[in-house]
């Protein structure tokens, strides 16, 4: 039987390329997209909400099928404060987990970021983390986290010090072994593939993929 999935942050970098695989792919016939202003993207599979996210307790009965994704991610920067930076990487995906495990859904999948930790005192380390450990304690069937490191891949938006991040980090990326392996930076594409090819898993439990371990899902 084909599923339903549902997907919040589908318009982000590892989001657009997601979206291309659920739309594409054989294993989904519905595909519940929410978003905060229209993509104009059309398909016989998709159905796209246009919502407002502080208000999502009004879409909550539309948040059924089978898998959830969640590539909702900003910077502090983009988002203005720290405050609005903890409402679309902490609150928002909370949000949508709770609905998912009330409503049934049997797996939920979320991109985080290396070195997530709540007790970081780096304070988006420190969301991230949090971020995992409350979906953690929701017991749902099925969780499974993906820590990419730096992301490659070209963004919507400009953003400066990423940019000259991935430009370093290419360059210097043949040192990246043994330990600092784990700090080598990945294709955004790569990560949204192994993410869509995690969910056809059937893992049960809560479970953390790494960013040295996202290519073996590829």
């Amino acid at each position: 039987m084909k599923k339903t999935a549902i997907i919040i942050g589908s318009t982000g970098l590892i989001g657009s390329y997601l979206m291309d695989l659920l739309l594409s792919g054989d294993e989904y016939e519905l595909v519940i997209s929410f978003v905060r202003k229209a993509t104009g993207l059309s398909h016989p599979k998709l159905k796209e909400y246009v919502i407002d996210f502080d208000k999502s307790e009004y879409y909550k009965e539309l948040i059924k099928g089978d898998d959830l994704f969640c590539c909702l991610g900003t910077t502090i920067k983009k988002a203005g404060s720290q405050e609005a930076f903890s409402k679309v990487d902490l609150t928002y995906p909370i949000t949508f987990g709770n609905f998912a495990k009330e409503n049934g859904l049997k797996k939920y999948l979320l991109i985080s970021s290396i070195g997530a930790n709540a007790k970081s005192s780096a304070f988006y380390l420190n969301v991230k983390g949090q971020c995992e450990e409350q979906l953690k304690k929701f017991g749902l069937p099925s969780v499974i986290i993906l820590r990419p490191s730096l992301l490659l891949g070209k963004r919507q938006e400009f953003r400066f010090g990423e940019r000259l991040s991935q430009f370093f980090m290419r360059m210097f990326s043949f040192l990246m072994v043994g330990r600092l392996r784990k700090y080598k930076p990945i294709q955004s594409y790569y990560v949204a593939e192994a993410m869509y090819n995690a969910a056809q898993l059937n893992d049960i439990g809560f479970h953390i993929i790494n960013s040295v371990d996202i290519m073996k899902y590829v």
